[in-house]
């Protein structure tokens, strides 16, 4: 009688991890990240309402804060609604993909100080050049997805065998001009800061529209 154990004739790869862990240890990074947002709006105090003749007034005056943190808000979060419907297709990672993985959280770090930085310089003579290092942390995060996926889809090299090829394509199109849009955004943004925060906002509202591409079961 054999005395071998399951998964003991499984050829053993220290560099391929279960998806599971990684995907936890992602969404704990965008989820701190998402939180910290939050923190960049400021109470008025007293003297502040005194002065701005009211709490109201001291309240909307801080409107960059508010525009700052609902634009990163929607980055981050469309950003992790994606992240989890491409994890859904992959079987494992490799040590290339995990790397690639944390470069993509570096830059999800990096949004609230980009966010603050926005909120803080919209209204002087530095809005463009905030506007445009925000910009520049979106394209960032833009590319390093698009690599990540194309990556893990190439070849279908670590995509699940139940996904099927239609998806795999449909997820190809839809982040075929995705960098494109957000180095039109930097561009612009050099010339007017509303105009380049203007694309990105609009862009990740277009992400956030329902794929038709097939949702694969857990």
């Amino acid at each position: 009688m054999s005395t071998s154990q399951p998964g003991l004739s499984e050829p053993f790869d220290a560099n391929v991890k279960d998806t599971s862990r990684v995907e936890a240890f992602s969404d704990g990074v965008i989820a701190i990240a998402i939180t910290l947002l939050a923190f960049q709006i400021t109470v008025p105090t007293l003297s502040e309402a005194t002065e701005e003749g009211g709490l109201l007034t001291a309240l909307l005056n801080n409107w960059p804060e508010y525009l700052a943190f609902a634009t990163s808000f929607i980055i981050i979060l469309i950003l992790w609604i994606n992240h989890h419907r491409l994890f859904k297709m992959l079987r494992v990672l490799d040590h290339n993909a995990l790397i690639l993985n944390g470069l993509l959280l570096m830059n999800i770090s990096l949004v609230p100080f980009v966010s603050d930085l926005v909120a803080e310089y919209l209204r002087t003579p530095s809005a463009n050049t905030a506007a445009a290092i925000y910009c520049l942390v979106s394209l960032g995060l833009a590319v390093i997805f698009n690599v990540f996926w194309r990556y893990v889809s190439s070849h279908r090299r670590l995509i699940l065998g139940s996904v099927p090829q239609e998806a795999i394509d449909a997820v190809n199109r839809q982040y075929r001009f995705g960098p494109l849009i957000y180095v039109a955004a930097l561009v612009l943004s050099l010339v007017t800061a509303f105009g380049g925060l203007g694309i990105i906002i609009v862009n990740a509202l277009w992400f956030a529209l329902p794929s038709r591409r097939s949702e694969v079961a857990n």
